[in-house]
């Protein structure tokens, strides 16, 4: 078999295994990381689903169905780029549960850049989108700007980094289902000029509970966030939580106190956040060296697991004796991986493949900064 042709099996492989439902961005790497490869991953998650305790049987795509994505991904002009892979955008890779796969329309070049996000109000002020335009501008001379596409703010900052260079829109839903609807255009616009970003398949319609995980998304492929009017229980605040959990600036332009759309805004700058009135503001604050030399992070590659000696297929025969344990232990508060270990009388590995089996089976979360919680139990 031809280098090219192996290479795509396991690209099919590893589409296969990013969307069977219950292997989240966590276990798709452990998966990974345990079988070393995905066509062994998906050969074992049937065994590994009735182990953990469900009983129907899981829904795994077929490869025809997964080369037809590819195919539809390449009608519409867009490639599709895989965790810890060649060209998937280094920033990004650093976060414990970073997409598997990412559906990109445009230059995915362009997400190896720096960057920064700026984000805000959805029913943002004329003021605050004429100056988040005009930051965005600024900040593009040098910077690729991030951002969601939503109306207000987001749209704001697209326009004016296209006025100067390059921005990357994360979408909640499928590269086909432009959303807002009215912002088609300015999509189709994006993509011709930087990049548009979306971890759900084709024909995903956008769903509140999308929105968090492309917000970890723009929050992951950026140094730094800036927060444009933004309300106490705005989604922008959200992106800025993953940022300072993953050590990137968080930036905030002052707003009215007499604007509700600022008092999110206002509230990260008493906790902190750098207060932004112009590009100056960030660039002061954004580290010097270029994205893919500031962190490297070794310890998310797959490389070189084909040299470790694989690890066993069939659970130990106590597998049981420790998930009835580690299920005792846990409770819908996440807890630390590393305390739920110190507590259980089994070793580290066999805790961890427990939790594998138990995640997959739609038992327990896994969380980022390695945490985990007990789900209410489903009826499969």
């Amino acid at each position: 078999m031809s280098t090219s042709c192996s290479k795509l099996r396991d690209i099919v492989a590893r589409l296969r295994l990013a969307r069977v439902e219950g292997v989240g961005p966590i276990a798709f790497r452990r998966m990974l990381h345990r079988y070393h490869s995905a066509a062994a991953a998906l050969e074992a998650l049937p065994a590994l689903l009735r182990s953990g305790g469900r009983t129907s049987a899981p829904d795994i795509p077929t490869q025809t169905q997964a080369e037809d994505e590819l195919a539809r991904l390449n009608r519409i002009g867009a490639c599709l780029l895989v965790v810890d892979e060649v060209g998937y955008p280094p920033l990004l890779s650093l976060l414990e549960d970073a997409p598997p796969v990412l559906a990109v329309l445009g230059d995915p070049a362009v997400l190896a850049r720096s960057a920064v996000a700026l984000v805000g109000a959805r029913n943002a002020s004329a003021n605050g989108q004429r100056f988040a335009e005009r930051l965005a501008a600024e900040l593009a001379h040098g910077l690729v700007v991030v951002s969601g596409l939503a109306r207000g703010i987001d749209a704001a900052a697209h326009q004016g980094a296209m006025s100067a260079g390059r921005t990357v829109a994360v979408v909640a839903g499928g590269l086909d289902i432009p959303y807002p609807a009215e912002h088609a255009d300015l999509q189709r616009r994006i993509a011709e000029n930087g990049a548009v970003v979306a971890e759900a398949p084709l024909g995903t319609a956008p769903q509140a509970r999308h929105f968090p995980r492309r917000n970890r998304i723009i929050a992951g492929l950026s140094l730094g966030v800036v927060v444009v009017e933004a309300a106490l229980r705005s989604g922008s605040l959200i992106t800025t939580r993953i940022a300072q959990d993953l050590g990137r600036e968080v930036f905030a332009v002052p707003g009215s106190p007499l604007d509700p759309r600022s008092h999110g805004s206002n509230d990260l700058i008493r906790q902190g956040a750098v207060l932004t009135e112009s590009a100056a503001d960030v660039l002061a604050h954004l580290p010097d060296l270029p994205a893919h030399s500031l962190f490297s992070h070794p310890q998310h590659s797959t490389a070189g697991l084909a040299e470790a000696p694989p690890e066993p297929l069939e659970p130990p025969a106590d597998m049981t004796n420790v998930k009835t344990q580690v299920i005792d232990l846990l409770s819908p508060s996440p807890t630390a991986v590393d305390e739920l270990v110190r507590r259980c009388q089994f070793s580290a590995s066999a805790v961890m493949a427990a939790l594998l089996e138990l995640e997959l089976a739609g038992r327990v979360q896994a969380l980022p900064g390695n945490r985990v919680a007990l789900l209410a139990r489903k009826a499969h």
